[in-house]
């Protein structure tokens, strides 16, 4: 049966060129970096080739701004966590509705430990208005933390412009970079993002390995404490394979960047097109201002799980918003926080092509979505 995946929101094919990086490392450089032995000193010159990499992806200054985690939520608590415990006295955190759950629930539970959350609200475009950030701000807080773009509709964040703003009353500016890094430029020298989380396989590395920019200068406390591993700053023995994988990984986003940004971006609005003559459909976060491959629709009457599936058995991989939150029937947070309606909240389907998708891809989906939205709509009591 043909495949086509399409949920690269969600993870992405590991590059056949990291997977051998990867291997030289399992089998070849299998050292403890932090031994003394020259099979350990490969092993570490590996780690700071990846670390290299990874800082000139981010338009960072220096390669010891970067740290290495085991993925993107580590990073965000690492952050957030780092942040207040860096501005003693200050109590509250900016944040905004439509988060991932990796900082979402995590703020839920600091305020159980009882700091203040103020929770940013967006527009049925799913953007950001700096007013409301402007509104929010006053000398008790600690931390700002926005993403880059959002998991579910791609729309973008202007977070260079929210960092300046946190810094005007001395606050620190973290923003989860995760579905932006090799997707659309970043640049850091501008000094306004202090912490910046980042993840290996949202740009065709491995799961289970991520990063966490920290600005020089900034006061930095350890998430992970225990070795001296990440010049004190994330104990344990560190996943090798993993770092010279996503130092590969970043290395190819980089040389790829302009294709995500013609050719990918070309692919999702010629499927967004098509889509859209279906009767009753909508796209979600429909602005310039967002990742060039994805493509958030919602269909009306039609339930989103039951799409899923019908698509599986036709081979083709998407999504109905973010895979860490899969399982409920509950409408997205995003969607309910841009305001769409109910009836088409529940029917939303998150495309997300990348550089291994092809025309083809595209034209298979629209091939086969319609009767299958056909067949739903005749079966769903909303209809009629």
């Amino acid at each position: 049966m043909k495949i086509v995946y399409a949920d690269n929101n969600a993870t992405t094919k590991v590059a056949p060129e990291v997977v051998t990086e990867m291997t030289t490392f399992l089998t070849e450089k299998w050292g403890n970096p932090s031994s003394m032995h020259q099979l350990g000193g490969d092993v570490e010159k590996g780690i700071e080739l990846a670390r290299e990499k990874v800082t000139a992806c981010l338009g960072a200054s220096q390669p010891s701004e970067i740290i290495f985690t085991s993925g993107g939520t580590e990073s965000d608590n690492t952050a957030i966590r780092s942040a207040l415990a860096s501005r003693k006295g200050r109590r509250k955190i900016i944040t905004s509705r439509v988060e991932h759950p990796a900082v979402l629930n995590l703020c839920r539970n600091l305020e159980r430990e009882g700091y203040t959350v103020r929770y940013l609200p967006v527009d049925k475009h799913g953007l950001l208005n700096l007013a409301d950030l402007r509104e929010a701000m006053d000398e008790d807080v600690a931390v700002v933390s926005l993403m880059a773009a959002n998991n579910e509709t791609g729309v973008l964040f202007p977070v260079e412009e929210a960092g300046q703003i946190a810094h005007e009353f001395g606050a620190l500016f973290h923003t989860d970079a995760v579905q932006a890094m090799g997707k659309v430029p970043v640049d850091l020298s501008l000094g306004h993002i202090d912490l910046l989380s980042v993840s290996g396989h949202k740009i065709h590395g491995p799961k289970g390995i991520g990063a966490l920019y920290v600005r020089r200068g900034c006061r930095f406390r350890p998430f992970i404490v225990g070795g001296h591993q990440e010049r004190g700053r994330r104990g344990g023995t560190e996943n090798v394979p993993g770092i010279v994988a996503m130092g590969k990984a970043a290395e190819l986003a980089m040389a790829h960047m302009e294709e995500e940004q013609t050719r990918v971006k070309a692919m999702r609005d010629r499927l967004e097109a098509g889509i859209l003559k279906i009767p009753l459909t909508r796209v979600n976060g429909k602005t310039e201002k967002r990742l060039p491959g994805t493509c958030n629709i919602s269909i009306k009457n039609v339930e989103g799980e039951s799409l899923l599936l019908m698509l599986d058995q036709k081979g083709i991989c998407a999504s109905s918003g973010s895979a860490c939150t899969s399982g409920t029937l509950e409408p997205s947070h995003v969607l309910r926080a841009m305001g769409v309606p109910f009836t088409y909240a529940h029917g939303s389907l998150r495309f997300s092509l990348g550089r291994y998708n092809t025309d083809e891809d595209v034209d298979f989906i629209l091939e086969e979505l319609p009767a299958i939205v056909e067949r739903l709509r005749e079966l769903s009591p909303f209809s009629g």
